[in-house]
């Protein structure tokens, strides 16, 4: 896959903002082609307009059908010939035209350690299960929701006197550190899927 990214947000695009921060610091060799918003106020479109880059809403109200508007989603991705689909709260389960497209070329983040408390309210999830860990994954986007093969985890502790807002935000800055990470492993195209399994080539593994 070539090095231009489309980032599909619905929020305030704090992960927009990793990819953004890494790309301009030299850890990330990529170019953010595109952000598309479900939602004119999203303030991730701000942001990225701030950092230069294109940014369009494409509302998800109106389409016949929900393959329509991610076909709508596919045309503009295309039109700017992006590489990879990053989604970075992106409120939206993904359909088939969409995955077609892009097989093994969307990626995104989600706060838990996956397979473990998927969907919304990750947090929550996680504290009334009382675990003692939790964290960030990024994974291949597939059909099903937060079910593609893992591309990188890492491990944050739950306290005895977490909230889910105070794990929320420790686990937030940990996806910002390996989010821009797991791109970059894919963008580096040293990698195949085996089974469920997201394996590095030896080459990469030992830098």
């Amino acid at each position: 896959m070539n090095r231009i990214l489309g980032v599909l947000i619905s929020g305030r695009g704090s992960n927009l903002q990793a990819l953004i921060d890494a790309i301009k610091h030299g850890r990330l060799d990529a170019t953010i082609a595109v952000v598309i918003s479900n939602r004119e106020d999203a303030s991730g479109l701000e942001r990225a307009r701030q950092a230069g880059i294109e940014a369009i809403c494409i509302s998800h109200h109106g389409w016949l059908s929900r393959d329509d508007y991610d076909r709508a989603l596919v045309d503009e991705l295309r039109r700017r010939n992006v590489g990879l689909v990053c989604l970075a709260g992106f409120m939206r389960v993904v359909g088939s035209p969409l995955l077609d497209a892009y097989p093994n070329a969307i990626v995104n983040v989600h706060p838990s350690l996956l397979p473990s408390f998927a969907g919304v309210d990750a947090q929550r999830k996680a504290l009334d299960h009382g675990v003692k860990v939790s964290g960030v994954t990024v994974h291949l986007v597939t059909a099903e929701l937060d079910d593609g093969p893992i591309i990188l985890q890492r491990v944050v502790r739950v306290l005895d006197d977490d909230r889910p807002e105070t794990l929320a935000d420790r686990i937030l800055q940990e996806e910002h550190l390996a989010y821009p990470t797991a791109v970059g492993l894919l963008l580096d195209g040293e990698w195949r899927i085996e089974g469920r399994r997201f394996l590095r080539a030896r080459t990469s593994a030992a830098r």
